[in-house]
């Protein structure tokens, strides 16, 4: 079965600079559950613009690994490499900020 013929039941789009993000749940034939995780970037080109888009799929076994590997690099990023910076300087600028300096909508 196609990716395009799943049911898509839940869609959430995070702008970051020159990258978007999308987090969108998906469906099986079998009502499993998945999630892709899609980075897209606009590149300019001559005659206009170009995206170039990555995809991953999280798979519904996954999620609680990946939500807590992903939780542990974040803030070892945060706390020993770069502890001096201000995280939530972010919401500063704009409210729809979080402290990772992703804009949500």
């Amino acid at each position: 079965m196609e990716e395009r013929d799943r049911e898509e039941l839940f869609s959430k789009r995070i702008r970051a600079g020159k990258r978007t993000y999308f987090f969108d749940v998906k469906s099986t034939r079998s009502l499993d559950y998945y999630i892709t995780i899609t980075e897209s970037r606009r590149h300019q080109k001559e005659d206009g613009f170009v995206y170039e888009k990555h995809k991953m799929f999280l798979y519904k076994e996954d999620f609680d690994k990946f939500a807590e590997g992903l939780k542990e690099t974040i803030d070892h990023v945060k706390t020993e490499l770069m502890p001096e910076v201000d995280f939530n300087q972010f919401n500063k600028e704009d409210e729809e900020f979080d402290n990772t300096g992703l804009k949500w909508e």
